[in-house]
């Protein structure tokens, strides 16, 4: 083994972690920088290999993490991006589905296309839905479609025609004559990145790989330059949404993979530290200083989709931008250390926008004016202004709370702790309804399931919300603040591909399916193979299957081998039971179609050597007492603050305490009880509300 390095940007701070050959685990924050968060990478990565004392040369792997494409595409930065499409359908961005997201507001607006109509061109050609060709391609109109699009300073190109999923000769002809007319401009195909059905979710896929293309080799190729000439001699290896990692230049390639990049790492490490304290399911919840992150992780694996929404409006299926990607299943919201809090309309509101790190919370000092629930924390005692980010930000307890008071508790005529405990509760509450959606809306009872809080401000929240849930138990890892960072050393290489061929599934061809899965097996390995993964590739196989005359699917796993009648017949059974697990009823003898058929390659993960707990106590970890404000017991108590570092396994701490580390800070309300774990976590029992 070598030194590895993960390093994942969140929109407050970029978290840091170095691996020794022998396990050992090195920690550091750096506020995020911007508009270049490559910067913070940078000085963060120095800081933290200088300290280490450890040459660039050693150092074996870097795996990032990053937002940068769901920003850009967020914020709606890209330019020069179009589309070209089959004739007839120059609009399927623009009409979307004809659901709507919230059937009776009247005043909805879908999500606005990411390109404007008169960068979208057509081109006469048609295949027909089996795969065959009605129309060829018109070459000439097809030049002129495209010397339309570069006059108008298209320099970025989706080309996403009618079945290419099926029969892309169209879409390849298409690229050679770009190439031709314009070779500088850069191409995405619609059948190299999304070839499944669905003509909206497909286009919509190619246009944001197209859309945050450039960007991201920009940024990918600077930062591997940058690491370069440091002396890193490795590979630069990023996350994808789907919680595997990938070499910087596949996701060149594929840069929409890596949309939610950052929040699948948490996601995997919840689920590692449920493995170690032996509860498999769970819901990870990672709040930081912008956002707040769901996962639901079952069986001991998160929660994936192949349809992913980024944007939604208030977590509404269909209300975001829809790729055909493998992903983490997250939801996320605006729920953050940082999120800002005001008065309106008579109540308080927090979030969804968020001060970030420019300027940052008022109590940085750093230029806010806004209080947010980082201000509100510091004025409830909960966190030590000498302390956090292990004492790197000093945190300014008087500005915070003149702007909670300013804000806040003037305009709505309440005293400074209730302003800042009533920020501290709906900060809570907004997160309590994502948590629902997670669990309740997905069939599982959250008072069955293990609470896992991360990131920096995760365990502040995390057994309130908990409490409020009804969830029993809480686990609070160790250096929780930078939890995901953690997690993209422990996440494997990985590829997914999918094809779509609809049959009913006792009309399949069992000699196509076999060379269907053949070739997408040697496109997932390439990639993987590419990464230079050591051992074996692992392949695992699955199918979206329905109902005949049904409009969704269920995903089945697929067993190895050849595609025969028993084989297919498993994968008829193995629908039968999830059909039932989901809606609590199955048809057997109902005819079922097999719609996408998905297959993922892996190389094994690597091994992560958590930190251990000590075994004797150091003055049984009390630091100090501090005033902290909990409502239960009348408001201020004065609190015993506990130092992380000298918790012994087995130790245990009762309500109301604090805990402190570098990282991150945990607030243990009264009435719960923790328990040390060998690994220093903090099992949590939680009462009842």
């Amino acid at each position: 083994m070598s030194y590895r390095v993960g390093f994942d940007v969140g929109g407050t701070f970029t978290d840091f972690v170095l691996q020794s050959p022998g396990g050992e685990l090195t920690t550091a924050k750096r506020l995020t920088t911007y508009p270049d968060p490559s910067a913070a990478c940078l000085e963060g990565l120095d800081e933290l290999i200088g300290r280490a004392g450890v040459p660039w040369a050693e150092l074996g792997q870097a795996v990032h993490g990053t937002t940068l494409g769901s920003n850009v595409v967020i914020e709606r930065k890209a330019r020069g991006v179009g589309l070209l499409t089959t004739r007839g359908f120059r609009d399927v961005l623009i009409i979307g589905r004809e659901k709507r997201y919230q059937v009776y507001d009247l005043q909805i607006e879908k999500p606005r296309p990411l390109i404007a109509r008169r960068f979208i061109g057509e081109v006469t050609e048609r295949v027909l839905a089996d795969g065959s060709v009605r129309d060829p391609l018109d070459e000439a109109d097809a030049r002129r479609a495209i010397r339309e699009l570069v006059a108008r300073g298209v320099t970025t190109l989706a080309v996403c025609l009618l079945h290419a999923y099926l029969n892309p000769v169209h879409e390849k002809r298409l690229a050679a004559l770009v190439a031709e007319e314009a070779p500088y401009v850069d191409v995405t195909l619609s059948h190299e990145v999304s070839p499944t059905f669905r003509e909206y979710e497909r286009t919509s896929t190619t246009v944001v790989n197209a859309y945050v293309m450039t960007a991201v080799r920009t940024y990918l190729r600077g930062l591997q330059a940058a690491l370069g000439a440091r002396g890193y001699r490795g590979r630069l290896f990023v996350m994808q949404s789907s919680g595997g990692v990938a070499t910087a230049e596949a996701m060149e390639r594929y840069p929409v993979r890596m949309i939610e990049s950052g929040p699948a790492a948490g996601a995997l490490m919840a689920a590692a530290y449920g493995e170690l304290t032996g509860h498999r399911d769970l819901i990870a919840f990672d709040m930081g200083g912008t956002t707040a992150k769901l996962a639901l992780i079952e069986d001991g694996r998160p929660f994936t989709t192949t349809s992913f929404e980024l944007h939604r409006v208030n977590n509404a299926p269909g209300s975001g931008l829809p790729m055909n990607i493998q992903a983490i299943d997250l939801v996320e919201i605006g729920a953050g250390g940082g999120s800002i809090a005001r008065a309106a309309l008579g109540v308080i509101v927090v979030g969804p926008e968020s001060a970030s790190s420019t300027p940052g919370p008022v109590c940085y000092g750093r230029g806010g004016t806004e209080p947010t629930v980082t201000d509100a924390n510091l004025v409830l005692g909960y966190l030590n202004p000498e302390y956090f980010a292990g004492g790197s930000l000093r945190l300014h307890l008087g500005g915070a709370a003149r702007a909670i008071e300013a804000k806040v508790g003037t305009p709505l005529g309440l005293s400074l702790e209730q302003a800042a405990w009533g920020i501290h509760t709906i900060v809570n509450s907004n997160m309590e309804l994502a948590t629902r959606v997670v669990s309740i809306e997905r069939g599982r009872d959250p008072r069955a399931l293990t609470f896992v809080a991360f990131g920096g401000s995760g365990p502040v929240h995390g057994c309130r919300l908990a409490q409020a849930l009804g969830i029993p138990r809480v686990i609070l890892p160790a250096a929780a603040g930078v939890t995901a960072a953690i997690g993209l050393l422990a996440a494997e290489v990985r590829f997914d591909v999918a094809r779509t061929y609809v049959r009913r599934l006792d009309a399949l061809d069992p000699a196509a399916l076999d060379a269907m899965y053949a070739d997408m097996t040697a496109q997932a390995t390439e990639v993987v193979r590419e990464s230079a993964a050591a051992g074996a590739v692992t392949l695992a196989r699955a199918v979206d299957v329905r109902y005949v005359g049904q409009g969704y699917e269920l995903t089945v796993p697929v067993p190895s081998g050849r595609l025969d009648a028993g084989a297919l017949a498993r994968v008829r059974a193995a629908f039968d039971g999830i059909y039932a697990a989901r809606y609590g009823y199955a048809q057997p003898g109902e005819p079922v179609e097999v719609v996408t058929w998905k297959l993922s390659a892996s190389a094994g993960a690597p091994r992560v050597t958590l930190a251990k707990a000590p075994t004797t106590p150091a003055a049984g970890g009390v630091k100090g007492r501090r005033r902290a404000y909990f409502p239960e017991t009348g408001g201020w108590v004065d609190c015993p603050v506990y130092d992380r570092y000298s918790l012994a396994a087995g130790l245990t701490l009762a309500g109301p305490a604090i805990v402190e580390e570098r990282e991150s800070t945990s607030v243990l309300p009264p009435g719960t009880v923790a328990t040390v774990d060998e690994y220093a976590s903090l099992v949590v029992e939680v009462p009842g509300r």
